[in-house]
């Protein structure tokens, strides 16, 4: 039995009309991943669109050197977007990213167990737990990235008050500005496009094989003959590379470049090759599940519970 929440779940995730995300369901037995599949096959659901995204709180930050050398993209997570614009919170935020930056640790945990840059007497977990405690909710420190480079930069971006975090790194022997313009440049494109891998050769095998197969299926739900099939699907296939790779698509803010032309042009004005060697993006609450509460069933509960 197909229930409405799973049917609203693949409507969120893909965009497609609710009786057709309830065939879906039906015909994938449920699986909801499997579900996405068939609807893009009927070219129904959008291909950028991706499962397992539902919001959670808190504030993605960036940090940087000022050689802009090294810098750390971190997620720090909490309940609610009103403690998610807590002075003291976005103030812990800022500075577990900036300590991470100035650290030489590279998990989370060990993160966790070193002396607060901000108070030395305490630990970071020490400081979290503090502000659990004041301000009753739950937090965590999620994740971190650090890029560290040698000849070239790291430069980084933030959008929408800690939404969505950017950092990039390239490579140059340039020292030139305008390779930290055109790396701002880059950072923000990518919050924009959210490309998911850096050129061709990142796309794996099996995420190849995956889209190969949904176009070949979409091709013959189209009704187009089996000989042209392959070389519509290679067509589609080349269309992806463009949605999916980051030199390769289109930038936001002129739809003459790709990102491969604006780095050779730039790369010319400087005098010194400029490469992307790599990049990470980090969206709020991706991946989490987040559970949505009644307020007013929740306030009822309490007050019976206090009676």
């Amino acid at each position: 039995m197909i229930s409405a929440q799973e049917v609203k779940e693949l409507r969120e995730k893909t965009g497609a009309a609710m009786m057709e995300c309830k065939k879906a369901l039906v015909q994938a037995d449920g699986d909801m991943e499997k579900a996405i599949e068939v609807l893009r096959e009927r070219g129904l659901a959008s291909a950028t669109k991706k499962s397992g995204r539902i919001a959670a709180e808190g504030q993605v930050e960036t940090y940087m050197t000022e050689d802009k050398k090294v810098g750390v993209i971190a997620e720090i997570n909490c309940e609610t977007d009103f403690v998610a614009a807590n002075e003291e919170f976005v103030a812990l935020a800022k500075n577990v990213t900036k300590q991470a930056t100035l650290s030489s640790v590279t998990t989370v945990e060990a993160l966790l167990d070193e002396k607060y840059i901000a108070d030395e007497n305490i630990t970071v977990k020490d400081a979290l737990m503090n502000l659990i405690a004041k301000l009753g909710e739950n937090m965590n420190v999620r994740r971190f990235e650090k890029f560290t480079v040698e000849k070239g930069v790291v430069q980084s971006y933030i959008h929408g008050g800690g939404r969505i975090g950017v950092l990039v790194e390239l490579a140059t022997e340039s020292n030139s500005n305008v390779v930290l313009e055109v790396a701002k440049d880059i950072a923000m494109h990518i919050a924009a496009a959210n490309p998911q891998f850096l050129n061709k050769d990142e796309v794996d095998i099996d995420t190849l094989n995956k889209e190969k197969e949904i176009y070949r299926v979409q091709a013959l739900n189209e009704g187009k003959p089996e000989k042209i099939v392959d070389k519509m699907v290679e067509g589609r296939i080349q269309k992806y590379y463009k949605e999916a790779c980051l030199v390769e698509q289109v930038w936001v803010r002129n739809p003459d470049y790709t990102i491969s032309k604006l780095l050779q042009e730039k790369s010319k004005e400087v005098g010194s090759t400029i490469t992307i060697t790599k990049f990470v993006r980090f969206e709020r609450g991706e991946g989490i599940e987040k559970i949505v509460e009644d307020f007013a069933e929740e306030v009822k509960r309490q007050m019976e519970q206090g009676k």
